[in-house]
């Protein structure tokens, strides 16, 4: 992980606090450092699962260059989307939060190029390689928010949960619209297991 993706991270961690903390400012800190956690986690096994498929992955901020479900429906230039947790916040007076914060790109190593066999026959990353490194960084994060539960960290599994959530969403280049893009099954598996936890967590926590 490079210095630009801390920080991205390190930042993305505050601007979800302030959203979440925008009634009660006491929790803050605390919800400053479970998005550091939260956000760290998606971002570390993503890179694990990129580095099995022989790629790299860089985390940014997201951008809204996607404005339909057809890929060619895109913008010329992406627009950045760094303020939107921040403003829907304002606009709802912290009654409706924005967790789509951050995207992935993925670029093969060189050495994949000399793999022409089994799963690696393209040298190319396709959508498939994409939506597992998604689902990864997903998958970990609802581990994790199991673990904050039976430890007795409700508001940390609260808000892991409402991450993984909104990671399922196909808008746009977050993580949703990678795995919907590479398999509506498995997006719609992906989704219900996560409109599923939400539900759970709105019931016992």
């Amino acid at each position: 992980m490079n210095t630009k993706e801390i920080f991205t991270i390190l930042l993305a961690s505050i601007i979800l606090a302030l959203t979440v903390a925008f009634k009660d400012t006491s929790i803050l800190l605390y919800s400053t450092i479970s998005f550091l956690i939260i956000l760290t986690t998606n971002v570390v096994v993503k890179k694990i699962a990129g580095y099995n498929f022989e790629t790299v992955v860089r985390t940014k901020f997201w951008t809204w260059y996607q404005f339909g479900f057809r890929k060619d429906s895109h913008f010329k230039k992406p627009i950045p989307m760094l303020w939107l947790p921040l403003i829907i916040t304002l606009f709802t007076k912290g009654i409706f939060f924005w967790f789509g914060i951050l995207e992935f790109d993925v670029e093969a190593k060189a050495e994949r190029s000399s793999k022409r066999h089994g799963l690696y026959r393209f040298s190319e990353v396709t959508e498939w390689h994409m939506a597992w490194i998604a689902i990864w960084g997903i998958l970990a994060n609802l581990l994790v928010a199991i673990a904050a539960y039976v430890a007795g960290f409700e508001l940390f599994t609260k808000l892991s949960i409402y991450f993984i959530a909104w990671s399922t969403i196909p808008i746009g280049r977050l993580d949703g619209s990678k795995i919907f893009y590479s398999s509506r099954a498995l997006w719609a598996t992906i989704f219900t297991i996560a409109i599923i936890t939400l539900a759970w967590s709105l019931t016992i926590i």
